[in-house]
């Protein structure tokens, strides 16, 4: 069952990848990528749905295997997304570009699996769901206005990061709904930041820096869910020196995919 579930969950990495190549293809280059104009536009729905699939073959994974297996697995995607993302913009991807993708997988890999497993279900009180809405607020809006005054390349991180930060916060969200008790107050906040952290990745998508952004992304929502994790939720934090290292990778390699991710353009 383990060998199955890593497959299944390395076959919904490559749907993941899929779909945000296709909806970065379609955000790239657009003044004001708005949803309303994106979903007018099957590719960018196709995308959508492919990332979707993705998801859901890496729940069914997580049925199928233990955590240490499937979740690097997901962190799978950064690689498979840079080749697919050139291929439909007519280039091969550059090998620096390849090897600093491979250097923020890898601190990624070494970041999922050094977490803690939390044990016990969930609580979060309704001042606990305003907390989080009102960090991770105005985080990504502190994330966003940095974005005006840096480079392309910057300026695609920093979007993606704030769209992290947000998804991050419906990533909570969906664990307290999924493990701990039901509440209406958390069903009706949660699509709050993710329809922001959507609106915030199409705009990091369309400054052109996929590979910049979907590594930004990558690092940011998960930290970001432990973080919440640990400070709403009472969940243990990884300790030690290598967390301090997995991290320390990510962060070189993000800045070399900085250095290395060409501009796209249609």
């Amino acid at each position: 069952m383990t060998v199955l579930a890593a497959v299944i969950a390395l076959v919904g990495s490559l749907f993941f990848a899929l779909g945000a190549a296709l909806q970065q293809f379609e955000a790239v280059g657009t003044a004001k990528p708005g949803l309303l104009v994106l979903l007018r536009r099957p590719r960018w729905l196709i995308g959508g749905a492919s990332i979707l699939a993705g998801g859901g073959l890496h729940i069914v994974a997580l049925g199928l295997g233990p955590l240490t297996v499937v979740q690097p697995m997901g962190v799978a995607s950064l690689l498979f997304a840079l080749p697919l993302a050139a291929t439909l913009h007519n280039r091969k991807p550059e090998r620096k570009e390849l090897a600093a993708a491979g250097v923020v997988a890898a601190g990624l890999i070494g970041l999922v699996l050094l977490v803690p497993e939390s044990d016990g279900p969930t609580h979060l009180d309704p001042d606990g769901v305003l907390t989080l809405l009102g960090v991770a607020g105005v985080a990504a809006v502190l994330l966003w206005a940095a974005s005006k005054v840096a480079s392309p390349a910057g300026r695609a991180a920093l979007l993606a990061t704030s769209s992290g930060v947000l998804y991050g916060a419906t990533a909570t969200l969906m664990r307290v709904l999924v493990d701990g008790e039901w509440n209406w107050l958390y069903l009706l906040a949660l699509p709050v930041p993710a329809l922001l952290a959507l609106v915030m990745l199409q705009r990091a998508y369309a400054v052109g820096h996929f590979g910049v952004s979907f590594a930004a992304l990558q690092i940011a929502d998960p930290l970001t869910a432990v973080a919440f994790g640990a400070l709403l939720l009472g969940e243990p934090v990884p300790t030690g020196v290598l967390p301090v290292v997995a991290a320390l990778l990510t962060a070189a390699g993000t800045v070399a995919l900085a250095r290395t991710s060409p501009l796209e353009t249609r």
